[in-house]
């Protein structure tokens, strides 16, 4: 299984550094990379469709400029969503033969500039994946060394366990946060401690700054007392609430604003007491525990 403690507690991730967000110029893609660096974010999630499959390239061109040794950083990638956008293809779908999976995975070594992935990711289970398949395709990644380790991204405990039937599955990026607090309670998180599986969360803020609702209004009742307490803001808080769970769940963040990066990296130093932890919680769902 992979070493869970070698990639950042906070995991940058780069889906909006390109075309479907900030669209960074190479010099800020470089200026970026060594502040996420500098301040202990030294892994970097991707994933193929990210700018209708162009971000990878346009990080890996700038990555090669920035002059950053590639031990010092991980990269996380995945593969398995064929989109309309960017492809000739009719519809959006999954695919995941052996032979594109591997295809996949050679694609994005080659725009991102590296030799190796650290983890490569099915991005969504697919009702017509087959395990066998998939696991055929890892085991020649694998043994290339074109991926140091395989993982899914979205995928039930279940779905796991199937897969897992064939091939190691080192970790699990699911959506996760205190508005989404499902992999809590159906067996994902479970899963991860059970399996020693890095557990990764993407959209860790939630809903919290999207939306005004009661729930996001409860939270920020209940967060109101314990700004000061830790000297942290909001997001801040979010993170920490998260960093808390013995999943050792990894959020990855999506930003590129450089102070709210240092800001990202302060959270992992803030230990959120055992009953504050539980008033986010209670305030998210709207009642006590049970």
């Amino acid at each position: 299984m992979i070493q869970n403690e070698k990639f950042s507690r906070i995991i940058s991730g780069a889906m909006t550094w390109g075309s479907w967000g900030k669209k960074l110029s190479k010099k800020e893609m470089v200026e970026l990379m060594h502040h996420c660096i500098e301040q202990g974010l030294v892994t970097f999630d991707h994933a193929d469709i990210y700018g209708s499959y162009s971000t990878e390239s346009d990080f890996g061109s700038a990555y090669a400029e920035s002059g950053i040794e590639r031990e010092n950083i991980q990269l996380i990638s995945k593969c398995g969503i064929q989109l309309t956008r960017g492809r000739d293809n009719k519809i959006n779908h999954y695919q995941y033969d052996k032979e594109y999976i591997v295809w996949s995975a050679e694609q994005s070594l080659k725009k991102l500039h590296t030799e190796y992935l650290d983890l490569l990711l099915v991005h969504r289970p697919s009702p017509l994946m087959d395990p066998a398949e998939i696991a055929a395709a890892a085991d020649e990644l694998l043994s290339s060394g074109k991926i140091k380790a395989f993982g899914v991204s979205n995928f039930t405990p279940s779905q796991v366990a199937m897969l897992e039937k064939e091939i190691p599955v080192s970790g699990n990026q699911v959506e996760f946060s205190l508005t989404h607090d499902a992999p809590m309670y159906d067996g994902t998180f479970d899963d991860c401690i059970a399996n020693k599986r890095l557990a990764m969360a993407w959209s860790p803020l939630g809903d919290l700054f999207r939306e005004d609702n009661e729930q996001t209004q409860r939270i920020k009742k209940a967060m109101k007392p314990l700004l000061d307490k830790y000297d942290a803001n909001e997001s801040q808080l979010l993170l920490a609430w998260i960093l808390k769970h013995p999943a050792k769940v990894h959020p990855v963040i999506g930003t590129t604003n450089k102070e709210r990066i240092i800001e990202s990296a302060a959270a992992a130093k803030i230990d959120l007491e055992l009953q504050d932890w539980f008033s986010l919680l209670v305030a998210s769902q709207g009642h006590d525990v049970p």
